[in-house]
């Protein structure tokens, strides 16, 4: 049995799954206004281990969110993640956080273009854009947007933490918001699981998450 457990730290949202074999087993996650990866990761990690019945010894492997993201909670994540790998001498998997976002995008909205927006500050988004078979039509960027970002796209659904700030600028567009996708551990399941089998890992002592942005404080 495979058992493989799932951090998502990319964005505000504190998400951990555990699957077997990827089947969704556990699932904890928190999404508040404020960052709080740092009091909930390891407690999160417990509970669903807890519920699974099964000892933190059993994971055969550890998937985490790679970005892009929030600095803050992908450096939390990725050296949680590391940590457990060390530790348990298992492998660590990297998720594109974009990605897997647009793959719960893509279990909702089949048949349409997938706009993922991750919040990089201000009016600034960490965006992709997928088409229905989730084949990049945009490379991973950090754009600052308006009224006519990614209009060449249309039409598309877009969604995650960065999308509430173009709902308003964006309406009248030939584009859908949903605001209930957002970042999620369960986004990992189906491609942590294949990266498991085909055997594609990463190095545990030299992994770095992709920030693409510069740490700012401001």
């Amino acid at each position: 049995m495979n058992w493989i457990l799932h951090l998502e730290t990319a964005t505000k949202a504190c998400s951990v799954a555990l699957s077997c074999d990827g089947i969704l087993i556990a699932v904890k996650e928190e999404l508040t206004q404020d960052f709080s990866h740092s009091e909930n990761l390891t407690l999160f990690i417990e509970e669903v281990v807890r519920e699974a019945g099964i000892s933190i010894k059993d994971l055969r492997a550890v998937s985490v969110a790679s970005g892009p993201g929030s600095y803050t909670g992908l450096r939390i994540g990725v050296s949680t993640a590391k940590g457990l790998c060390y530790a348990l001498n298992i492998p660590l998997i990297a998720i594109d956080s974009l990605y897997s976002l647009a793959v719960i995008g893509a279990q909702k909205y089949p048949g349409i273009n997938l706009c993922s927006l991750i919040d990089a500050r201000r009016m600034e988004v960490f965006n992709s854009v997928y088409d229905a078979q989730l084949k990049s039509l945009k490379p991973i960027s950090a754009d600052v947007i308006d009224e006519t970002t990614y209009q060449e796209y249309e039409p598309y659904v877009f969604f995650g933490d960065g999308a509430a700030k173009l709902q308003e600028i964006w309406s009248g567009r030939n584009c859908r918001i949903d605001l209930s996708i957002q970042s999620t551990a369960t986004g990992q399941l189906s491609l942590a699981y294949a990266k498991f089998l085909k055997g594609e890992f990463e190095d545990v002592a030299y992994f770095q998450p992709f920030y693409l942005k510069d740490f700012m404080t401001k």
